[in-house]
């Protein structure tokens, strides 16, 4: 029975590795691309390490893997915020269509007091 459990675990983390791969190459700008690629591979190696972690049932693997999942989801928006940021204030354009620029409407600098 953890067989098929992790086999789904790992089966759905490796789709949702695929979608944000995809989701590289379907969006039209640096955002959309960095949104959907942070979102979806966040889910799918957590995912990936969860199947992991119910297939082994060893706690050396388990807290290596917890340790990695935890790292994973702290860093990768924290990450994923700065270089936005930073392409922004760098001059990356935003898309023809996109609607709303928080950062235009409020004035902000460069980090700049």
């Amino acid at each position: 029975m953890m067989e098929i459990i992790s086999g789904t675990l790992l089966l759905l983390g490796t789709l949702f590795i695929l979608l944000s791969a995809i989701g590289i190459l379907r969006m039209p700008d640096l955002y959309t691309r960095m949104s959907a690629t942070t979102k979806a591979s966040t889910l799918g190696i957590g995912l990936v390490l969860v199947g992991t972690i119910m297939y082994w049932q060893d706690f050396g693997i388990a807290s290596r893997a917890l340790a990695i999942i935890i790292f994973l989801f702290l860093t990768a928006p924290v990450a994923a915020h700065i270089i936005g940021r930073a392409a922004y204030f760098g001059g990356v354009p935003l898309w023809d269509k996109t609607h709303i620029d928080e950062l235009k409407d409020r004035g902000e600098t460069d980090g700049d007091p």
